[in-house]
């Protein structure tokens, strides 16, 4: 038993080296919510996760007023009792957004303290359907001043010669015959048997628009067309599920295992890409992980490979990493103290207790928005 002792939260806000822009919007910024859970045996869990562009100042009232005292005193391993009374206790204010992102990140450093506690890394804790590591793709291919097709043709290039086998870039920012020259580009830069991965970032407002790019995209063969639309817009993935041999992949901001529910049902995602951080935590992926199975649905979970990792490794029907090669955009790695590495597309997992990894407090300390000073806020069980 794990007798939760104290709550300690944390906002970051870590401005990118080069604007970066996406199909519908430009970010110069990133705000990261952190937490670490600690146990009346001294042994600490980690979770952490992005909260937006602006605002990451919400998360830690979240924590503060609504799920520490749900936690505190409590035992560690009543994971599933306790992810039940966070969203329980957040129904109004919560669901979804930065409320449900505060309960996915405690839900993370319970198992993450747990994991540490039993001694075991998580993907053994977690049952690892694979023990050493875990396929990956190089994701990139953004928006940037002056980078012309070549240029991004030559960037996933480089990727399939660090010995990625799938690739992933931006789309949908430009024009048809716009977007069609960067596909093509970069097909042809990376040869026909690489998978190659297209991500519109919901920047397509209606199937019409969207049969626009994908009519001129099916010749280049591409792996997935990933977040076509808004995440709220399900029947919209639906009917261009229904027009196009190309998968569609979504989830990534999607929460809750009944939304996805509703997804699966409509057809209007092959391929499920939910983020343990973002839609309930690493309980609730799992449970939705289950479900997507009994579908035949694969999971590539979104982002954040540090805790993606050990759940595909856990996970007989999760099929790839998504990988960031440097911290340009995820520039979260800039928080931690240990780096996942990489080796000919696969990533090589943790064999240490836990995620295997903490947050690198003088990097904490830097970018944190601190109140008074101090970048972590901890609460006590006074119980």
């Amino acid at each position: 038993m794990a007798k939760i002792s104290s709550i300690s939260v944390c906002a970051a806000r870590m401005p990118l080296d080069q604007v970066t822009s996406f199909s519908n919007r430009t970010v110069h910024a990133r705000d990261y919510g952190l937490v670490k859970v600690t146990g009346a045996n001294g042994v600490s869990g980690i979770g952490f996760c992005y909260v937006g562009s602006a605002g990451g100042e919400l998360l830690p009232i979240a924590v503060e007023k609504l799920l520490a005292p749900v936690l505190l005193g409590r035992d560690s391993l009543d994971v599933e009792a306790l992810w039940k009374e966070m969203y329980q206790e957040a129904l109004l204010q919560g669901r979804a957004g930065v409320v449900m992102r505060a309960i996915s990140i405690l839900d993370t450093a319970l198992w993450d303290l747990n994991a540490r506690s039993a001694g075991l890394p998580l993907h053994r804790y977690l049952g690892a359907a694979s023990a050493d590591r875990v396929p990956a793709y190089a994701s990139g291919g953004y928006y940037l001043d002056g980078k012309t097709p070549a240029l991004l043709g030559e960037e996933m290039a480089h990727y399939v010669s660090l010995g990625f086998k799938a690739v992933k870039m931006k789309t949908g920012r430009l024009s048809p015959k716009e977007e069609e020259a960067r596909v093509a580009a970069a097909r042809e830069a990376i040869g026909p048997d690489v998978e190659l991965m297209l991500d519109v970032n919901n920047g397509w407002s209606d199937v019409t628009e969207a049969l626009q790019y994908v009519r001129r995209f099916e010749r280049y063969n591409p792996a997935f067309i990933e977040e076509p639309f808004l995440v709220d817009d399900i029947d919209s993935h639906a009917r261009l599920a229904r027009a196009t041999p190309i998968p569609i992949a979504t989830g990534e901001v999607e929460v809750g295992r009944w939304r996805h529910k509703e997804l699966l049902d409509k057809g209007g995602a092959a391929i499920l890409q939910t983020d343990a951080v973002v839609c309930g935590g690493i309980t609730e992926w799992r449970r939705i992980a289950a479900m997507a199975a009994g579908y035949g649905v694969p999971m590539y979970p979104h982002w954040f490979h540090d805790v993606h990792a050990p759940l595909v490794a856990a996970t007989p029907n999760a099929r790839y990493v998504e990988f960031f090669w440097d911290d340009q955009v995820l520039n979260f790695r800039r928080l931690i103290d240990r780096q996942l590495e990489q080796e000919d597309g696969y990533i090589k997992l943790h064999q240490t207790p836990g995620l295997g990894f903490d947050f690198d407090e003088q990097a904490v300390a830097r970018y944190a928005i601190a109140a008074g000073g101090q970048p972590w806020m901890t609460l006590e069980n006074n119980r």
